[in-house]
């Protein structure tokens, strides 16, 4: 079976196709023939050696996001060969991940894809879609007509969590660099779009807030903006961030009284604990798609497996809108 894998961590040319044997299912697993997966930031952290802890062992095979057709299931599954599928699903430690002709994941991290959408389209979904509902469903159990701030307007996640807490019954408010992106971010259902360059976190609080502060604050960029989300949200309010690394001063939130909640979608997968839930998110998710509550952004450029290192390079650049998507171009054997 061919696969293409990283033999060390480094530059996005690292990537090579390789003939990798495969292996008999185990009970509770399923063989899905690959068609397409999408590039997530942690993907870019493991094969750099940014996120060395989660990786899988040489010669890696990355990517958990993946979109196909089951080939096999054990004996009893809920999935039967033929079943169109999506999911997150590997490609850290322990786990096999997409960028191969099959993979062989665990049942209970699997769902139907949605049936209104495309490979392409399905496979940018279950890891972005999974970290905004933990964030605003599970985590800030966002409530109706709460003032929601979301930072990333057409990131990956930030473009999903603005569709999820629209559906919630929030009042939606986005951040972004350019025009562009703020148009987008409305499209997609924010009430109000925030050029977070040309204004200050002090100005569009007390805009929009009368200076008390938003409900809650889900940060998908981290880093230095982490502080200006402590300095957003309200007292007693909630910030989620899916960035956790850097130091940070957290004396805002302590005197605002407000609670912070680090979401790392990875978890179950690494420890095998919850994974059950992931799938359920993400049967929900295809439902609000084919209703028509939800749908991905692809970015304007797409990419094949044996081209996945231009798709690395490609989110790194910095100039994406939406998710980089690519489509297996390994043939079956």
């Amino acid at each position: 079976m061919k696969a293409v894998v990283i033999n060390e961590f480094g530059s996005p040319s690292n990537f090579r196709v390789e003939e990798l044997s495969s292996r008999e299912l185990k009970a509770g697993e399923v063989r899905i023939n690959v068609k397409a997966t999408s590039v997530n930031p942690v993907d870019m952290k493991i094969r750099s050696g940014q996120a060395e802890a989660f990786a899988p062992a040489f010669p890696a095979v990355l990517h958990g996001d993946v979109a196909g057709i089951v080939e096999e299931a054990y004996e009893g599954s809920a999935f039967k060969k033929g079943d169109e599928v999506y999911a997150c699903a590997g490609g850290v430690k322990g786990l096999d991940g997409a960028l191969r002709e099959q993979m062989i994941v665990d049942q209970k991290l699997v769902a139907k894809k949605p049936v209104r959408l495309s490979m392409k389209e399905a496979a940018a979904l279950p890891l972005v879609s999974i970290t905004a509902w933990e964030a605003l469903v599970d985590r800030i159990n966002v409530k109706p007509g709460q003032n929601v701030l979301i930072h990333g307007a057409t990131g990956g996640v930030g473009h999903i969590a603005i569709q999820i807490a629209k559906s919630l019954g929030a009042i939606v408010y986005t951040t972004a660099s350019t025009n562009e992106k703020m148009k987008m971010g409305q499209e997609l259902g924010a009430d109000y779009a925030i050029n977070y360059k040309e204004t200050s976190v002090e100005e569009y609080v007390n805009h929009y807030t009368d200076g008390k502060g938003f409900d809650a604050v889900f940060d998908t960029v981290g880093g230095d903006n982490m502080e200006k989300s402590f300095q957003a949200v309200k007292n007693g309010g909630h910030v989620a961030c899916i960035v956790g690394s850097g130091e940070h001063d957290m004396t805002q939130l302590y005197v605002k009284s407000a609670s912070y909640h680090g979401v790392l979608m990875l978890v179950p997968m690494l420890t095998n604990e919850g994974r059950e839930h992931h799938g359920d998110i993400l049967n929900r998710i295809a439902h609000m798609v084919n209703h028509d509550i939800l749908k991905p952004v692809l970015d304007e450029q797409s990419f094949t497996f044996t081209t996945i290192g231009e798709a690395h390079a490609r989110l790194e650049s910095g100039k994406t809108i939406g998710k980089v998507v690519a489509e297996n171009d390994l043939t079956h054997s």
